[in-house]
């Protein structure tokens, strides 16, 4: 998660939102961008093909913005807040996207209907569900004091890990990555949302370098 964790911190601290929230891609998909679930959820925020493009995260033959580093977070956090704004609570909002408003809605209504609480711990959820917000608040408590848990974190810069610049023609990565003098697997991590050898300039403009590669990327 190193690389992607400056600019999802970023937004989150621009948005006022839990910067806490910066790990839930650990708990959808080990912050790989490339993972891809059974119910076809794909990218580091597990989104499914048809919340992707309600929340403007285009698929197509080329490009996938479900894996795009900054596209899924922007898109996941709307989310989120939105989530929020519905439910009026951050665990309620986390149950929501784990398991879809509609159904989250609906079983705060069964409870309502039957004079029960509607919070988290109250509400009848799938088991899945259920460890999602424990699971978070998991992995907040090792990155707070990971010596509790018995490892060791490598420290992060507070720095931005990648730069984009703008694709003025059609580039094979292969040769991307020899230009910006780094490893091809290093540059697919930073751009999964591609999904030929080629980046189409007209599909998806911006290339992700890391910041140190971004000149010899030019």
């Amino acid at each position: 998660g190193g690389r992607y964790l400056y600019y999802i911190v970023d937004e989150l601290e621009r948005r006022g939102m839990p910067t806490e929230l910066a790990l839930l891609p650990m708990v959808e998909s080990a912050f790989n961008p490339m993972a891809y679930s059974r119910a076809h959820a794909s990218g580091l925020w597990q989104f499914i093909p048809s919340t992707g493009r309600n929340y403007n995260l285009e698929q197509n033959w080329w490009y996938d913005g479900r894996r795009d580093i900054m596209a899924s977070p922007d898109a996941a956090l709307d989310y989120l807040q939105a989530l929020h704004e519905q439910f009026g609570d951050w665990h309620l909002a986390l149950a929501a996207y784990n398991m879809g408003e509609n159904g989250l809605a609906r079983a705060i209504e069964r409870n309502r209907a039957r004079g029960k609480r509607v919070d988290y711990e109250s509400v009848a959820i799938p088991r899945e569900t259920r460890y999602y917000v424990p699971s978070l608040q998991a992995f907040k408590n090792i990155v707070v004091n990971p010596a509790a848990a018995g490892i060791e974190l490598d420290p992060l810069p507070n720095a931005p890990y990648f730069v984009t610049v703008t694709l003025t023609r059609d580039i094979d990565i292969k040769v991307a990555a020899k230009l910006a003098e780094m490893p091809v697997d290093e540059l697919v991590a930073l751009n999964p949302a591609h999904n030929r050898p080629v980046v189409a300039a007209a599909v998806a403009p911006q290339l992700v370098l890391p910041a140190d590669r971004a000149e010899e990327g030019q």
